[in-house]
């Protein structure tokens, strides 16, 4: 069926500027927002014209420009009087600049202006076009720096923009059209340092995979395998070479940062490689401060054996981040309640909408008691069943939430008040991709926005995912991220019944 709905954010979010005095001279001092800029903004954003934009959060920050004439290349000197000629008599005062590039635009196109590239949206915090952080057309940084001559003299030379932000500690909001920034939940994000996504997982390599029975009573998506054992070892080797490409692929390609534990046959977890379900993380501030205190979760399973994956050691080492609130709701299992973790919730921590496809395994008073104990504003809940007819196990199956981009298998929800309801919820804040329930089964709808070095998100998920998504919703997902990162791990959607979503257990 492919996308069958892509609606842009409507959401309103305004800053506010302060001109002054020094609009007369040709700087705009945006005193709330701790940026400047060389001409004054409109309510679009940067006039056209626009060419600088001073960092000035902190004592030292750079004035970021764009060259009129194309230099290609990076001039090892920029006499005093072009950057005045950009920014003004206030140049005196610029110690160090940036200097923007297109490296990738040919000789004949006309590169991006400074105004389509960024632009500020307040204290530390800019939007960048997404495409400026995409390979095809990235924007690199050369920075100089004052020298006694009077000229500017280059120091580093083609410095990535989003890490030469990053670095600076300026927080970057990743947007298709930084005009229509403001709205947006990833400039809501970048304004309030609120993040959706963490550069930072715990996962759990299946050292120990094999097919698990309890696990398969309710999960559709399993298919019969070896138990763990002696005679699952060809299998368990399958699954540990896919999952090392996956490994691969996230801490070295992208730059997510790893926590990698195993498990062994003596732990009795064959499932123990998708921790995201025993476990959550929540920075304080998250859902627009609904979060009090930084706080770890613990979640009751329904099945003994994936219980058992709830380790002291992992635990432990969880404690040791320094969260200040512990919720432990794994005595609901004596209860015969089940509600478990990221795999029950997919939640937008910017906004504090928690979405739960209500099961065996998300219990929807556990979801209330969740939402509440954590400060959502919102909780969203709903039926959705498979191809066929089974009730989705986890809601992470059917939808996942990034910065600015939704997925979601709304065909999936029968009852049309509430799929009427989750979409409309979605649409608010997001560009929403509906996917087909042939596409659910490839496991589309559980991808993962995770950070990538340079604090820019990127989409992660299978290579069976990305190969069922049509190339008109790869591109709404592009929109929004900076990479589709995906591995293939075949054998263990096969077996385990699960996508790299719920390999991953974020960690802030």
């Amino acid at each position: 069926m492919g996308m069958r709905r892509v609606i842009s954010p409507v959401l309103g979010f305004m800053c506010s500027f302060h001109h002054g005095a020094l609009q007369q001279k040709g700087l705009v001092s945006l005193s709330r927002c701790g940026l400047a800029t060389s001409t004054t903004l409109t309510d679009e954003g940067l006039s056209p014209e626009t060419r600088s934009l001073a960092l000035d959060h902190k004592p030292d920050g750079p004035v970021l420009l764009q060259l009129p004439d194309r230099s290609w290349g990076a001039p090892p000197h920029l006499p005093r009087s072009t950057v005045e000629a950009i920014i003004g008599p206030h140049a005196a005062a610029a110690s160090r600049l940036g200097v923007l590039r297109s490296p990738f635009t040919a000789f004949h196109e006309t590169p991006r202006s400074f105004a389509q590239i960024v632009r500020p949206l307040g204290g530390p915090a800019v939007a960048v076009a997404t495409e400026a952080s995409q390979p095809h057309g990235r924007i690199v940084v050369d920075e100089y720096v004052a020298s006694a001559s009077g000229s500017y003299d280059l120091r580093e030379a083609a410095t990535d923009l989003s890490r030469y932000l990053n670095n600076e500690g300026v927080r970057i909001a990743l947007v298709p059209d930084v005009s229509k920034a403001e709205g947006s939940t990833a400039a809501k994000g970048a304004k309030l340092a609120l993040r959706q996504s963490s550069n930072e997982v715990l996962m759990v390599a299946p050292t120990a995979f094999g097919f698990n029975e309890q696990a398969a009573e309710d999960n559709s998506f399993m298919h019969v395998a070896p138990k763990p054992g002696p005679g699952s070892r060809n299998l368990t080797h399958q699954v540990l070479y896919e999952f090392a490409e996956l490994h691969h692929q996230l801490r070295e390609v992208a730059g997510v940062k790893v926590h990698l534990f195993e498990h062994s046959l003596a732990h009795g977890t064959p499932d123990a490689c998708f921790p995201n379900n025993w476990f959550s993380t929540h920075p304080a501030g998250e859902a627009s401060g609904g979060v009090a205190k930084s706080t770890l979760v613990l979640y009751p399973m329904k099945h003994p054996n994936r219980a058992a994956e709830r380790r002291a050691d992992m635990i432990y080492a969880l404690k040791l981040r320094g969260y200040e609130r512990l919720i432990d709701y794994s005595d609901y299992e004596a209860k015969g309640l089940h509600f478990e973790g990221t795999g029950a919730l997919v939640i937008d921590r910017i906004n504090g909408v928690a979405y739960v496809d209500v099961s065996e395994r998300a219990d929807i008073v556990l979801a209330e008691k969740w939402a509440a104990e954590l400060g959502y504003k919102d909780l969203v809940t709903f039926r959705s069943t498979d191809l066929r007819g089974k009730s989705v196990y986890h809601t992470n199956v059917m939808m996942a939430i990034g910065s600015g981009v939704a997925i979601v298998c709304a065909e999936s929800v029968k009852d049309t008040s509430e799929r009427s309801r989750l979409l409309s919820s979605l649409s608010r804040t997001h560009e929403v991709v509906e996917i087909s329930l042939e596409q659910m089964d490839s496991l589309c709808g559980n991808a993962l926005e995770l950070q990538d070095v340079r604090g820019v998100p990127v989409m992660a998920m299978s290579t069976q995912a990305y190969n069922a998504f049509t190339e008109q919703q790869r591109e709404a997902i592009l929109r929004h991220v900076s990479a589709i990162v995906h591995s293939p791990i075949d054998t263990l959607e096969n077996v385990g019944g699960g996508g790299v979503r719920c390999t991953l257990g974020e960690l802030f």
